[in-house]
C-alpha cells in the first residue's frame, strides 16, 4: 500500500532559509492515518493476526464430552455439547418427548425425572455430571401396558386438563411417596409445590398423591 500523502495533506516547500513550520492538525491526521493504514495492511499481508493460533484453535475446537447413563433400565451412552442439559439429551437425543420443557429455568416441574431416585429438574441438569447415573422418566415408570399406580390414580382422579405438566407431576408425585412425604394433604401439597399446573388441577392431583400412597 502506498503511503504518499494526498497533495493537500503535504505541506509547501520551503526555502533553503526558512524555518519549517510547525505542523497543523489536518497534517498531523493525514500523515498518521496513512502510515497507520499501511501497518496494519502489512501485518495482515504478512499472515500476522491480532488472534494467536491458539486461541483461535481453541475457538474453533468442539467441546463436547462422551457419557454413559441408564435410562428408564436400559444403558445408554452418547457424545454431548457440554452445555447440553440432561432435558435436551432425553427429547433430542434419545427421542424420549415424555418430559416437558415449559420454563427451562426450573420454575415449573413440567421437566421433572428422577436421578438415583431423586427429584431433578432436568432443564437445570447437565448431562455430561451423570456419568454412571440412574435416570427414570415418565417413560419408564410403567411395566409394559400396567401403568404405574400414580399414573391410573391421575385417570381416576380425573387429575389432570391440558395434560402438559402432567408427565412431570406423575414422576414428582411418585418421588413425593418414595421420599415419605404423604402424611397429610398439607404435607404433599409442600412438597409438590415446584410443581405448576396452569390449569388448576391441585386438588386432583393431591388426592391421586395421597389415595396412591394410601395404598402402598
Amino acid at each position: 500500500m502506498s503511503t504518499e500523502l494526498p497533495e493537500s495533506a503535504v505541506p509547501p516547500p520551503t526555502g533553503a532559509g526558512e524555518t519549517s513550520p510547525a505542523p497543523t492538525r489536518r497534517t498531523f491526521l493525514a500523515t498518521s492515518t496513512a502510515v497507520g493504514g499501511a501497518v496494519v495492511a502489512g501485518s495482515v499481508v504478512g499472515g500476522t493476526s491480532l488472534i494467536g493460533t491458539e486461541e483461535a484453535a481453541a475457538a474453533e475446537r468442539p467441546s463436547s464430552s462422551r457419557v454413559s447413563l441408564t435410562v428408564n433400565g436400559m444403558r445408554r451412552t452418547v457424545t454431548v455439547d457440554n452445555r447440553t442439559s440432561l432435558l435436551d439429551l432425553l427429547r433430542e437425543h434419545l427421542d424420549l418427548t415424555g418430559s416437558k420443557k415449559g420454563c427451562n429455568a426450573g420454575a415449573c416441574g413440567a421437566c421433572t425425572v428422577l436421578v438415583d431416585g431423586q427429584r431433578v429438574n432436568s432443564c437445570l441438569t447437565l448431562a455430561v455430571r451423570l456419568e454412571g447415573a440412574e435416570v427414570t422418566t415418565i417413560e419408564g415408570l410403567a411395566e409394559g401396558d400396567q401403568l404405574h399406580p400414580l399414573q391410573q390414580a391421575f385417570i381416576d382422579e380425573d387429575a389432570f386438563q391440558c395434560g402438559y405438566c402432567t408427565p412431570g407431576q406423575i414422576v414428582s408425585g411418585v418421588g413425593c411417596i418414595q421420599e415419605g412425604h404423604t402424611n397429610s394433604p398439607e404435607e404433599i401439597r409442600e412438597w409438590m409445590s415446584g410443581n405448576i399446573c396452569r390449569c388448576g388441577c391441585y386438588v386432583k392431583i393431591v388426592r391421586a398423591v395421597e389415595h396412591t400412597a394410601g395404598r402402598k
